[in-house]
């Protein structure tokens, strides 16, 4: 098929250049009513967020432009089925749990996985059995898991329903995929993957192989973190006979929004164009600016740089006595804002530029060189190293949770607790204490450590009181 035709953002363009008068929803009337301060950079794009027009089909029923985009989507991956979602990647975990996964079913799920998937596991009402991932020692961050912790999880699982991955992760590391969904494969078991952070794998050799590829049943990709796609807009796709369309499309349409936006959908259009477009000329200019600007970092004497298997994901510790927090404030005291910090590491998500297309790493390498003058000398943080079991469960059930009283206790008194919340470290979502887990010293001493050190951690509100929230009929 042609990837350079992009057929819903053509028909919408069709549309808003017959000059059409607005009877229907939304009620800026295709912008001509609209706040005067927000006309400057609103009025183009408004003209463009139409409904469920003649010409324009629908998303949850698509046989129009819709359709031959989905369809241009399914062929750019080699997919049966692709589906465009307009409520992130987020909306993609829920549905491929919930549509493989019934209440009391036993769930294979890499342990550092998105708030989503723990989302969709709660209301599907799973029995999760969680592998941890491997350290890495050099980024000091989870990983992927290994062949053998699954090996052993299948051995003691046998009835599981699903593996759900998360590959590659936030930082860009990967693991053997492949080896490992044979593996599940063999046992009749559906591999759902999380591949937020991978939708632009299958523009060349340079980056990992994508799980599409590799073989997963099902793929969910968020568009917006690294092709040109509006945010929110994210892919779904499925293969192979393990799992029934039929539920996922149901959950698909029950838990999306009935006004899906068209401008985020076009968006997706040109994304996949974008990417279905993409050369090897252009793949070789990418590579040597993104290898012009590894240079100037790594002359720097204040910052260490770490490649990942994603080119497109540079990780930067300061090698003096910052933390990853510390550094992410100075750089932004420059104008650079990064995807993400941790204790240790600062995240950059690179483009994933086209050859003679303007950008500014070299403008970005000078003001980091800036930044690395300015890193205290010192020694260097060297934190902590936090690890979980290789395989383990819920110490409390979500059917059972949902009857039990909570309480708020100090965190020094809470070791040996069920925790009640789940606590999130945002960014990257990633979580560290889940609801209806047993509260070990080592992750007290983990929040503590975190806290400290600046961390933002989602669910855990009465932290900054020193308490954390626990049921109250569970104790060791």
């Amino acid at each position: 098929m042609d990837q350079s035709r992009t057929p819903l953002f053509d028909r919408l363009i069709q549309h808003v250049e017959g000059k059409p008068i607005s009877f229907h929803v939304p009620g800026h009337k295709n912008g001509t009513i609209f706040p005067g301060k927000g006309q400057r950079y609103y009025r183009d794009i408004l003209k463009l967020d139409a409904t469920e027009l003649t010409g324009l089909d629908d998303l949850h029923s698509a046989e129009g432009v819709i359709q031959e985009a989905e369809n241009l989507l399914s062929d750019l991956y080699r997919t049966e089925r692709s589906f465009f979602l307009i409520n992130g990647s987020t909306v993609g975990n829920l549905a491929m749990i919930l549509s493989a996964v019934k209440e009391d079913d036993s769930v294979l799920v890499q342990r550092n996985s998105h708030k989503s998937i723990m989302n969709g596991l709660k209301l599907a009402k799973a029995q999760p059995v969680f592998l941890s991932p491997e350290y890495d020692q050099d980024a000091k961050t989870a990983g992927g898991i290994r062949w053998e912790t699954v090996r052993n999880a299948i051995s003691q699982h046998p009835d599981a329903k699903a593996l759900i991955l998360t590959y590659p992760n936030y930082y860009g590391m990967t693991y053997e995929l492949k080896s490992i969904i044979e593996l599940a494969h063999r046992h009749r078991i559906p591999v759902l993957v999380d591949e937020a952070h991978g939708v632009h794998f299958i523009a060349g050799k340079a980056f990992p192989e994508s799980a599409v590829r590799l073989g997963a049943d099902v793929v969910v990709q968020s568009a917006h973190k690294t092709l040109p796609a509006m945010t929110m807009g994210a892919y779904l796709h499925c293969q192979g006979s393990l799992l029934p369309f039929d539920n996922l499309q149901f959950y698909l349409q029950a838990l999306q929004s009935s006004s899906p936006s068209y401008p985020l959908m076009a968006s997706l259009d040109l994304a996949r164009s974008y990417l279905g477009t993409y050369r090897q000329e252009d793949m070789d200019n990418l590579l040597e600016t993104i290898g012009k600007f590894l240079g100037m970092i790594t002359k720097l004497k204040g910052i260490r740089l770490i490649k990942q298997a994603d080119p497109l994901k540079i990780v930067l510790q300061a090698t003096g006595a910052w933390t990853g927090y510390e550094l992410q404030h100075a750089l932004e005291s420059e104008g650079i804002f990064t995807e993400l910090a941790d204790p240790y590491n600062v995240l950059l998500v690179l483009p994933l530029l086209k050859k003679g297309m303007p950008h500014h790493l070299q403008e970005a390498a000078g003001k980091i060189a800036k930044v690395s003058d300015m890193i205290p000398v010192g020694q260097a943080n060297s934190g902590f190293s936090f690890h979980k079991k290789a395989i383990s469960s819920l110490a409390v059930s979500y059917r059972v949770m949902d009857s039990l009283e909570t309480e708020e206790v100090r965190l020094d008194e809470s070791i040996g607790r069920i925790c009640a919340a789940d606590l999130i470290p945002y960014p990257p979502g990633i979580p560290l204490c889940l609801r209806g887990e047993r509260l070990s010293s080592e992750d007290i001493g983990t929040i503590s450590y975190l806290q400290g050190a600046g961390a933002k951690i989602q669910g855990g509100e009465s932290l900054q009181a020193g308490k954390i929230k626990v049921f109250k009929s569970w104790r060791m």
